[in-house]
């Protein structure tokens, strides 16, 4: 056989990414750069690999970049022509106009209020601040041009990847999902090693690449150490976490100079020692304290810049469409409560999309009677008003030439909007219950206490911390210029010492992959809960626990997510043993008579074996189908409903093709449409969170069990509340020790 290549030996593997197995002799295919052979930063480049897949493309890229700059360009140069190039003394008719000939009418046009330029470069030269500003603005715009002219290298390297290496062309890009791309990945680093130090890549690795400072922002959360969370008067619990100060904490923590991490993919030496943990909390509390005060000093500049930009953005859609501010979105504290550990963006922005809908629907469930009562009124009044006034304009169009009486007009409008939007439609009738399980099936998250409380004002507030109001939302970011620095300052310092004992405790080594999270790892033997379905597989103790299940149900949307991953085998036997539960709990739930999917059903029709046409037709079910509950002497309560639509899901697949590891179907392996598998695991995973949560509500309700003991000396941490807000974590025994040691001396 001819050969194809020739084999190089690799040197210096100290200098290459995370340290794994020792050097090994590569056969390197001719045809393809040297560039993509053992690529040193794996993060940086899976990342632009993932990113380019979801911004469709390098047209897509380069376009967005080049509006980008064009529209910061418009936004600075627009507000300076606004400020001193227009005379608003006669665009507002103060001053009289001196026409040249006689019998002109005195009308004011466009061009008579505008400056000559001449004058206009005057008034920008007299002021100072103008000046400044302008300096500091095309300083920024020269470093973002610079940023964007090497990001197009960074493009067309990753465009020649995608076509020359994975096969994919730029018009079939959008038309191919993540897992197929990253499929293709793990295939090419079977041919041409991608990572020297593995000689397979799994899909954990990926996301291990992609996520890596991710998940510990999620585990962060988690374990309530981010100082997000404050409790003010008159107001209560607040949270308060926007762009800018989870820019200034991730500069802080992973990327910025001084920063925990060393570089891409390893922490620092000093921050695995337990002696520098003194050390390296005073030094990150400085750095807090050193980024507040840079921040103050920015914030006249940020400020400014943020009303300019929230001005031309919202106000066009706000006058066109006022109830827009009473809309809601998923805030960015509810983004990271709610997300999975190694849950890429789209599929986060996938789920929570989903959700939208019940979540919108529960939220406007709670009406209020008297609010309801004034805006009827209010709404009245104005329309009452408003109509007059569009009489006149129909009878006789000189109205809208009366001072004022246009602003009027429009000011009336956005009140009778306003008003109607909080009037409730009173032909729907809501259950709270029922809309809450639905939210539930989709965000696979919430509080202890939420279950049986959905009709409570207190889990409404708790729910709209996580889908605020758009207009909480730009108020928030116009006032984070103000609140981030404070933060910074005052709150952040606090946390130093607990958030460097997070970093040492809770990040592992990963041969080939580096240091990661090891929440990341989905290790429920490490990190899991008893009261999630994993006593007696896990060793965790109070401290290692991840909090609400996130442990569990993080594991198993990641096997639902890549069916074809082969989890660690304390993973694999929860999943055995919860799979085993359901279908005992399905069995026992099938009493005759009760109004379940059947099995004949779903074989008979693969393409539609649900309600509604489409296998998410389940989850419009009610949240306890009729005879779901039926004795509680036959052992089995609401979670029989739930394990009985897995099952008839799980029957489902079975006609599709056939099953793998873990009873999960195969993409490759199906007869399906690639939308309807997609459709599918979206709907079990939707299930088994349900499932779940009613498991966990079944386990609090029983005899409290023993956990694992914490490792030794560890102190006992304070009681973890049920709601969203958590004591803060402790760190572990070296701190008492240390003070021990001070007292005696």
């Amino acid at each position: 056989m001819a050969a194809t290549g020739e084999y190089r030996r690799l040197e210096d593997p100290e200098e290459d990414s995370p340290p794994g197995e020792e050097e090994m002799l590569l056969h390197v295919p001719e045809g393809l750069p040297d560039s993509w052979y053992h690529v040193k930063n794996l993060d940086d480049f899976f990342s632009r690999i993932y990113r380019f897949h979801q911004r469709n493309g390098f047209a897509c890229m380069v376009l967005a970049d080049a509006f980008e700059l064009g529209q910061f360009a418009f936004v600075v140069a627009f507000t300076t022509f606004l400020l001193c190039c227009v005379d608003y003394d006669v665009l507002f008719a103060n001053r009289p106009l001196n026409h040249s000939r006689a019998g002109d009418r005195a009308k004011v046009t466009l061009p008579d209020a505008l400056l000559p330029a001449a004058q206009c470069a005057q008034r920008i030269r007299g002021s100072g601040w103008i000046i400044f500003l302008l300096a500091m603005a095309t300083v920024f715009w020269l470093y973002r041009l610079v940023k964007v002219l090497c990001s197009l290298l960074s493009y067309w390297e990753i465009r020649s990847f995608y076509t020359q290496a994975l096969k994919i062309p730029s018009e079939e890009l959008c038309s191919l999902s993540w897992q197929e791309v990253q499929a293709r990945l793990m295939e090419l680093q079977r041919r041409q090693p991608l990572c020297v130090h593995k000689r397979e890549l799994t899909e954990l690795d990926i996301y291990h690449r992609i996520l890596r400072f991710k998940n510990y922002t999620v585990a962060m959360v988690n374990k309530s150490l981010l100082p997000v969370r404050f409790r003010l008067p008159l107001l209560g619990s607040v949270v308060f976490l926007t762009r800018g100060l989870q820019y200034n904490l991730e500069l802080l923590l992973f990327w910025g100079p001084g920063s925990l991490f060393q570089n891409k993919w390893s922490l620092r030496a000093r921050c695995k020692r337990a002696e520098a943990r003194r050390e390296l909390a005073r030094g990150l509390a400085r750095a807090a304290v050193l980024a507040g005060l840079a921040n103050l000093a920015l914030c006249p500049c940020v400020l400014l810049w943020q009303l300019l930009y929230a001005f031309f953005s919202y106000a066009e859609g706000i006058k066109r469409e006022p109830g827009s501010l009473g809309a809601r979105r998923w805030s960015l504290y509810g983004r990271l409560y709610l997300r999975h550990f190694n849950e890429l963006d789209h599929e986060l922005q996938a789920r929570l999309s989903r959700g939208y809908r019940p979540a919108a629907e529960y939220m406007n469930s709670f009406a209020s009677p008297l609010l309801a009562v004034l805006a009827k009124n209010v709404g009245f009044f104005a329309g009452s008003i408003l109509a007059v006034l569009i009489a006149l304009t129909v009878y006789d169009e000189d109205v809208l030439a009366v001072e004022h009486v246009l602003a009027a007009a429009t000011l009336l409008g956005v009140v009778v909007t306003v008003s109607r939007s909080f009037i409730p439609d009173e032909h729907t009738v809501r259950c709270p219950q029922q809309l809450l399980q639905r939210v539930l099936a989709h965000v696979h998250y919430m509080p202890d206490h939420w279950p049986g409380n959905a009709g409570r004002s207190e889990t409404r507030s708790e729910m709209g911390q996580l889908f605020q109001y758009k207009a909480v939302f730009i108020l928030e970011e116009l006032l984070s210029p103000i609140i981030t620095p404070l933060i910074l300052i005052f709150a952040l310092p606090a946390r130093a010492l607990d958030i460097v004992d997070f970093f040492r405790n809770f990040t592992v080594e990963v041969a080939g992959v580096g240091d990661v999270c090891s929440f990341a790892q989905l290790d429920v033997r490490n990190h899991g809960n008893p009261q999630w379905l994993s006593a007696g597989q896990t060793e965790a103790s109070v401290y290692q626990q991840a909090e609400d299940g996130k442990t569990e149900l993080s594991l198993m949307h990641f096997a639902i997510t890549n069916p074809r991953w082969q989890p660690p085998p304390p993973s694999e036997l929860f999943l055995s043993h919860l799979k085993e539960q359901a279908q005992r709990d399905a069995a026992a739930a099938r009493a005759p008579g009760t109004a379940w999917p059947s099995d004949e059903a779903s074989t008979t029709s693969p393409v539609s074996p649900w309600p509604h046409g489409s296998v998410s037709g389940i989850l419009a079910w009610p949240a306890v189908p009729a005879g779901a509950m039926v004795a509680n002497d036959r052992g089995f309560g609401i979670a029989g409903g739930t394990a009985s639509l897995l099952a008839s899901l799980v029957a489902s697949q079975r006609a599709w093709g056939p099953l793998g590891d873990g009873g999960r179907l195969r993409p490759q392996e199906s007869a399906a449409p690639p939308l309807l598998l997609c459709e599918v695991a979206q709907a079990e995973m939707s299930l088994h969170a349900v499932y779940m949560h009613e498991l966990h509500q079944q386990q609090q309700q029983q005899p409290p069990q023993d956990v694992a003991p914490q490792p030794a000396g560890t102190p006992p941490l304070p009681p973890v509340t049920t709601g969203l807000a958590r004591a803060p974590l402790g760190g572990w025994a070296e701190e008492e020790e240390e003070e021990e040691e001070e007292t005696t001396t």
